[in-house]
């Protein structure tokens, strides 16, 4: 802080003021001093250690959100992994985009001996900006250079689900994929594309709708393919909660999973196997990479590694009862 105040030609109480937001500053000096903070990638230490380097024992982990099956399983295999190790995990969500990213990161400076985010789309630059140099960090779900990462192959895995279902003799396959910009939501219409052009059926955008990975989105999604007409046979969704909220949607119109319309997830979460009919899905091990992404950030953390590892873990179809395929 003394080497922004006196870059910046003003007093260590004015920095404070300006990046605490604790008292009156001009805009032109504000400006200058969070100018020169970013230059120096400072970030405020909010646990006041008079910044000595202490271990904390702890990994901070930062997903998306702390509802539903998926991040369930990634919080239990990350926190098994830290238990074993006698460290704890300090989780922190950021739903709303780059602003509240950027602050749950800022929170988590000083609080923690490395870093678990999940978020496929975050750059580089914004860890470099917001992170002290040296955080041990691994990207869960998406590859960030100069950080370790643990992910699966998003698109060979929607591949394997639509070609599936293509080989059950569907012609007429829907997507429901995630938001638009998601990279994951991405990967997986891209694979499923691929599988599409391999049995020779031509992509058509009226079959493709964007949800956003929630169990409404996926009900609303389903409900606006039973309008068309002809309406598909198979409906591949982009993860397992929109693959429930369809199914409901389905039932609500009367159609039977699978003898009128066959069905189709992604992740494998546990609710996937109790519902009825079993969603066929492609498995994700989720729990494993919650668990490596913690694994890889402690062997960086207790220097046996230079540099957390980039871990693509495997996926596999799982074949049950929704998509009509004999057992």
């Amino acid at each position: 802080m003394r080497e922004v105040a006196r870059q910046a030609g003003v007093s260590v109480a004015t920095v404070s003021r300006a990046l605490n937001a604790s008292g009156p500053v001009g805009e032109e000096t504000r400006r200058r001093i969070l100018e020169t903070a970013e230059r120096l990638r400072y970030v405020p230490n909010r646990t006041a250690r008079n910044l000595k380097r202490v271990a904390t024992e702890t990994i901070g982990v930062l997903l998306p959100d702390l509802y539903g099956g998926f991040y369930s399983e990634v919080i239990r295999g990350a926190e098994r992994a830290a238990r074993a190790a006698r460290y704890h995990t300090l989780l922190a969500s950021a739903h709303d985009g780059l602003p509240e990213l950027v602050r749950a990161l800022r929170t988590l400076v000083g609080r923690v001996d490395g870093l678990v985010v999940m978020s496929p789309d975050i750059e580089a630059d914004v860890l470099r900006k917001n992170l002290p140099p040296g955080l041990p960090v691994v990207v869960l779900g998406g590859a960030v250079a100069g950080h370790g990462s643990v992910a699966i192959d998003n698109a060979a895995a929607a591949e394997a689900v639509t070609r599936h279902l293509a080989g059950l003799g569907h012609r007429r396959i829907a997507l429901v994929s995630g938001p638009a910009p998601n990279a994951d939501a991405r990967a997986r219409r891209d694979g499923y594309r691929r599988a599409l052009a391999e049995a020779d059926l031509a992509p058509d955008p009226v079959l493709e709708l964007a949800g956003d990975f929630t169990e409404a989105s996926g009900r609303a999604a389903a409900a606006s393919f039973l309008a068309l007409s002809p309406r598909p046979t198979a409906l591949f969704c982009a993860n397992d909660a929109m693959a429930v909220g369809a199914l409901q949607a389905l039932r609500d119109a009367g159609l039977r999973v699978p003898a009128d319309v066959a069905l189709a997830g992604f992740d494998d979460i546990p609710l996937a196997r109790y519902v009825t009919p079993a969603l066929t899905t492609a498995h994700v091990p989720i729990d494993e990479m919650g668990s490596q992404a913690i694994d890889a950030v402690l062997r960086a953390v207790r220097g046996d590694a230079p540099a957390p590892p980039a871990v693509t873990l495997p996926t596999r179809l799982v074949v049950r009862e929704s998509c009509g395929a004999r057992l």
